[in-house]
């Protein structure tokens, strides 16, 4: 075993909430994964959360495994995938945490690997005003930007500080816009400097041009994912 692998190594663990595949070392960990939360305890807790149920021999408390806030059955029946915790199966969860998670399942089932399928950009670095056609894809550990061309870079996700995505067209309601580009601001470790990235899409081919567009769409969703995760 390498010593990537190594690092990238996972382990199935039983916690209070089910079983959980995550990895071995925590510097290895998605930078999109979310900590389970601290249950609130039962003692704390005589009435459900939701609807103010009391609880009783008859009506059962239980938590939900994204907030670890007590409900009772009614309240908190569904039981829904959670990849952001590492779940193996769906778990437990209350109504307003199983909709946030069916959400966040889209971007598993297939934003995920269209950030890891890549797409091709035009990449200014800085103030520079040459630019270089490079594909730039998500690693397989979720974990780095990667940007291959003549040049070559990795940029941590967990470095990056800000992503705003550069879209054209507008009307009055909103509609008709499409993201062509985006500009991206990161630490290189050991520095507080920040590095500023450009990314344009290619315009050579129309096909380029819708595959670019759902490559900054997919990196939005992963931005927001990102925020919230630091923000936990």
């Amino acid at each position: 075993m390498s010593g990537c692998e190594a690092r990238d190594a996972k382990k199935l663990v039983r916690s209070p909430s089910g079983l959980r595949m995550v990895p071995e070392h925590r510097s290895a960990r998605s930078p999109f994964g979310l900590d389970e939360p601290p249950w609130v305890p039962d003692k704390e807790c005589p009435r459900c959360m939701q609807c103010d149920t009391k609880f009783d021999f008859i009506t059962r408390k239980h938590h939900c495994r994204r907030c670890g806030k007590c409900f009772c059955d009614k309240c908190c029946s569904k039981k829904v995938p959670l990849p952001r915790m590492c779940f193996v199966d769906p778990v437990r969860q209350c109504a307003e945490c199983a909709l946030i998670s069916q959400k966040e399942t889209e971007f598993y089932d297939k934003q995920l690997k269209v950030l890891m399928n890549g797409a091709t950009f035009f990449v200014t670095l800085g103030t520079s005003d040459k630019s270089e056609l490079m594909v730039c894809r998500l690693s397989n550990n979720q974990r780095y930007l990667v940007l291959d061309g003549d040049s070559h870079y990795e940029i941590e996700i967990i470095q990056i500080s800000t992503v705003q995505i550069l879209t054209e067209g507008f009307t009055p309601g909103g509609g008709n816009t499409r993201a062509i580009g985006m500009i991206l601001q990161y630490k290189i470790p050991g520095s507080e400097e920040l590095t500023q990235m450009k990314f344009t899409a290619s315009e050579d081919f129309s096909c380029n041009k819708k595959l670019s567009a759902s490559w900054l769409a997919a990196m939005h969703k992963a931005t927001k994912l990102l925020y919230e995760s630091r923000d936990q």
